[in-house]
């Protein structure tokens, strides 16, 4: 007799849904944010791990600098690539808009390159100012 398989699951579990798609490092980190309320699902804050959830639910969670903003597509077997993860869910973010203010955090880190040179640098600065005679030696 051949045993046939189980249809694939249409529920699952909120924390293993948010590892499975990569949007948390760790199904432990996913269900400390769920119960401290940084995961919203169909407009509701949702506080227990187990919340079931069922593909065409919005799920919002809460970062530190952003909200993201998925629908959900399908339950997840296993925690595969980002490719595969990507699958999972539809992104609804949306982008950020061009001449809006930067965030505080986003104000106090600059792109590398930018600000204070570097000694290497400042003495080639210095090299091309006139005036200034440098003795190599």
């Amino acid at each position: 007799m051949a045993e046939k398989q189980p249809p694939p699951a249409t529920r699952q579990r909120l924390d293993k849904w948010l590892f499975f798609t990569r949007l948390h490092k760790s199904r432990s980190i996913a269900q400390k944010a769920i119960e401290s309320g940084d995961v919203r699902v169909n407009g509701q804050r949702i506080t227990q791990p187990s919340f079931s959830l069922k593909p065409g639910d919005i799920v919002v969670v809460s970062f530190d600098r952003r909200d993201v903003t998925v629908r959900v597509l399908l339950a997840g077997e296993r925690r595969g690539p980002y490719e595969e993860a990507k699958l999972l869910y539809d992104d609804l973010t949306p982008p950020p808009v061009p001449g809006e203010k930067p965030s505080a955090y986003a104000q106090a880190t600059r792109e590398r390159g930018a600000g204070r040179p570097t000694k290497k640098e400042r003495r080639e600065v210095d090299r091309l100012k006139p005036g200034i005679d440098w003795v190599d030696d």
